[in-house]
């Protein structure tokens, strides 16, 4: 690949970001001590509510769960508060109207001035579309051009998009789409931020030995699991 095409890959990629806007993203805040959480405008709407048009509590955000999420999260939020952990999560809910949701919140702690956990924030990313509508028409022609260019030209983002399926159990798309959001949000161009998920893996605790134990086994027994006719 010759440096112009490589160039133009970079501005491929970056185009189809831009087409590519996450288009359900809200914050949150979940304060310890009282239980309260608050939500911006954006979460409300998402669960289906004007904002302000109810006071969300820990009942009714439970109530929205998917069942078979619900447990996951009672138990996610009991220990943010007994350990003052974010409430950082992958889950789905029903809105008001009953559509699902699949959502991904991001969120970290908020300290008092001695350094104690007395809340978590965060944001509440809403996966369920993988584009807009709109987005979508006005990316039509340049979709497959710009997914080459990243493929080809932009392997650090495929790279962190694999972290990020890992880290999160999400799919490619939505992968891609989280990158996407980092990038808007911070103003930073979307390989950039990619590159920087990958430099800082480095400060991620590695895996305890029986996480590798068990992917050994499976990297050693790969061949046996493959399905002679897949290519055929």
């Amino acid at each position: 690949m010759t440096e112009s095409d490589s160039a133009q890959a970079g501005h491929d990629d970056e185009r189809f970001a831009r087409a590519y806007r996450p288009a359900h993203v809200g914050t949150f805040t979940f304060w310890f001590t009282t239980g309260r959480w608050e939500w911006s405008p954006e979460v409300y709407r998402m669960h289906g509510y004007v904002p302000g048009e109810i006071e969300p509590t820990t009942e009714l955000l439970l109530s929205h769960k998917h069942p078979d999420d619900r447990d996951v999260v009672a138990g996610l939020i009991d220990r943010t508060i007994a350990e003052g952990a974010p409430f950082s999560s992958r889950h789905r809910f029903l809105d008001t109207a009953g559509r699902v949701h699949a959502v991904m919140v991001l969120a970290d702690r908020v300290l008092d001035d001695h350094g104690e956990p007395v809340a978590t924030t965060g944001y509440y990313l809403d996966l369920s579309d993988t584009v807009d509508a709109a987005a979508a028409t006005a990316a039509g022609e340049a979709v497959g051009e710009a997914m080459t260019g990243v493929v080809a030209a932009r392997a650090v983002i495929e790279q962190a998009k694999g972290v990020l399926m890992r880290m999160y159990r999400i799919d490619a798309d939505q992968a891609f789409k989280v990158l996407v959001w980092r990038s808007q949000e911070a103003n930073i161009k979307l390989r950039d931020i990619a590159a920087q998920v990958i430099a800082d893996l480095k400060l991620v605790p590695p895996p305890p030995p029986e996480t590798l134990t068990a992917f050994d086994h499976l990297l050693l027994t790969s061949h046996e699991r493959i399905d002679p006719d897949r290519n055929t």
